[in-house]
C-alpha cells in the first residue's frame, strides 16, 4: 500500500462536533504531500459496543477496514478510541491465528458485499507525522514559528494505551512525542500536573459531575503554569476541555479562557495557513483570539 495515500477514518464525533479538526487536518496533510481517500461507507468505529457484544463491536470495525483494503489502502484516524479499536481488529485478524473467527465474520458482512483479507493497518494520524513522516520533515514545512507561546500537551488515554497495541510507539507513564510534535512547531511545550489524566469522557454518562470534577482539575492546573493553550488529538477529549469549559468555569466562578486547540491547528499555525479560512479556529468553544494576540504582539515586537 502507498506509503502516503491513506483512508482517513473520521469517526462519529469529528463528522458532526470537530468540522475545525477535520479541515485542519486535511490543511496540513496536503501541505505535507499526504493523500486522502474518502471513503464515504465508512461507519462507527464499534468500540461504544465492545463491552456490550464484543463479536458485534469486531464486526463493525472489521466491515471499516474491508473497505479500505477495497480502496488499497491503510488507514489514518483523528479519534484516539477509534484508533485502538480500530488496531485491535486489524492486528487480531492479521496475525493468521483467528482465521475461523474471520471466516465467521466475512460470512455476517458478505450479505453487505464485504469481505476483509486482514491486509490494513491503522495508525492515529499524530503517529505517523512522528514516525512515517518524521520530526525534521515535519518541520521543514514550518514557515511561521510559533515562538513565545506555551502550549500544553493532552494525551488522553488511548492514544498509547494499553502500550502492546501499538508496538510499545510511546512510553505510556512518560510520553514524549506529543510533547516534540508541539515543540517543532516553535511553541514551548509545559509540564503540569496530572498532564497524563484522563478527560473524564469516558464516565460522562455514568456520572458527570465526576467527569467534569476531572476536567476543573485539569483546567485548574492549566491555570496555575499560565497556559496559553491546551493541545489536543481526539475529539471527544476536546469536547470535554473546550464545550465544558465554560460551563464549568460558570458554576465555579472562575474565569478559565484557556483556549483547546486540535494539534492540527497549532501546526497549521505554524505553517501559514489563515486561522479561520484554513483551521476554523472560529469553531473552537473557547475564545483562540487571545492567543493570536499574544503571537501578533510577539512577532511584532511587543510583550
Amino acid at each position: 500500500m502507498s506509503e502516503h495515500r491513506f483512508a482517513l477514518f473520521l469517526g462519529c464525533t469529528v463528522s458532526v462536533r470537530g468540522f475545525n479538526y477535520e479541515l485542519s487536518t486535511r490543511k496540513v496533510f496536503s501541505k505535507l504531500g499526504i493523500e486522502i481517500v474518502d471513503i464515504p461507507g465508512f461507519s462507527c468505529c464499534g468500540f461504544p459496543i465492545d463491552s456490550v457484544h464484543h463479536h458485534s463491536a469486531m464486526a463493525v470495525a472489521v466491515r471499516n477496514l474491508a473497505l479500505a483494503e477495497a480502496e488499497g489502502v491503510d488507514i489514518l484516524t483523528l479519534c484516539s478510541a477509534c484508533t485502538g479499536h480500530l488496531t485491535k481488529a486489524a492486528k487480531y485478524y492479521a496475525d493468521g491465528n483467528h482465521k475461523e473467527e474471520l471466516k465467521k465474520v466475512n460470512e455476517e458482512l458478505a450479505d453487505m458485499g464485504y469481505e476483509y483479507k486482514g491486509n490494513v493497518k491503522v495508525k492515529h494520524f499524530s503517529r505517523f507525522l512522528f514516525e512515517g513522516i518524521g520530526l525534521d520533515k515535519v518541520k521543514e514545512a514550518v514557515t511561521e514559528p510559533l515562538t513565545g507561546l506555551k502550549v500544553a500537551p493532552h494525551y488522553g488515554c488511548h492514544y498509547i494505551k494499553p502500550s502492546e497495541l501499538f508496538d510499545g510507539f510511546d512510553s505510556p507513564y512518560f510520553p514524549e512525542s506529543l510533547d516534540k510534535l508541539i515543540e517543532i512547531t516553535g511553541a514551548e511545550s509545559i509540564s503540569y500536573k496530572d498532564k497524563l489524566q484522563c478527560c473524564g469522557g469516558g464516565i460522562l454518562a455514568v456520572s458527570e459531575n465526576t467527569s467534569m470534577d476531572m476536567v476543573k482539575q485539569k483546567l485548574d492546573h492549566l491555570k496555575e503554569v499560565e497556559a496559553d493553550a491546551l493541545i489536543v488529538i481526539c475529539p471527544f477529549c476536546d469536547i470535554m476541555y473546550d464545550e465544558y469549559q465554560p460551563t464549568i468555569g460558570a458554576k465555579a466562578d472562575v474565569k478559565y479562557d484557556i483556549p483547546v486547540l486540535y494539534y492540527t491547528q497549532l501546526l497549521g499555525l505554524a505553517m501559514g495557513f489563515h486561522p479561520r479560512k484554513d483551521l476554523a479556529v472560529n469553531k473552537n468553544q473557547v475564545k483562540v483570539r487571545p492567543l493570536l494576540k499574544k503571537l501578533e504582539s510577539i512577532r511584532g515586537g511587543g510583550e
